[in-house]
């Protein structure tokens, strides 16, 4: 499976690739690269996101979860860069449970560009985040994107 590792404002991030899509971004470096094409288009989408040149991402995307959870995720891809939901208004909006969403957040396999970040517990507080340094991460992100959490 090519893999690429390289470093950003938040740590190491490792992409992976499956099939010609993404299909993970893991904390963390690795050993070994074997990068491709699309990695690289990724890295630089990345790259450029994080020196705030960048406010989508154009790339296929291949998570894999139950249905549910890429319900969710499809849905989290939806949220523009420089805007949040609660988890309360998302989980209305697929008319599903606050903790139910959360957990799907929690198991995103494609952070940053599956924007989980942008989802906020009921009376704006960060609520969790998966990030290599947690909170810290999310706060980080949400600051990129011009928000004040």
């Amino acid at each position: 499976m090519p893999q690429l590792a390289f470093n950003t404002p938040i740590g190491p991030l490792a992409l992976f690739e499956a099939d010609g899509a993404i299909v993970a971004i893991d904390w963390g470096w690795l050993p070994e690269n074997e990068d491709s094409p699309l990695l690289l288009k990724a890295r630089d989408q990345l790259e450029e996101y994080f020196e705030g040149r960048r406010t989508t991402f154009d790339l296929p995307l291949a998570p894999h979860g139950t249905p549910f959870q890429r319900r969710v995720w499809n849905a989290l891809s939806e949220i523009p860069f420089g805007a949040t939901l609660t988890y309360g208004q998302l989980a209305d909006r697929l008319g599903t449970a606050p903790r139910a969403l959360g957990g799907a957040c929690g198991r995103n396999p494609i952070p940053v560009v599956i924007p989980c970040h942008r989802v906020l517990a009921a009376g704006g507080g960060l609520g969790g985040y998966s990030g290599i340094d947690g909170i810290e991460t999310k706060e980080f992100l949400l600051r990129l994107e011009g928000m004040r959490p």
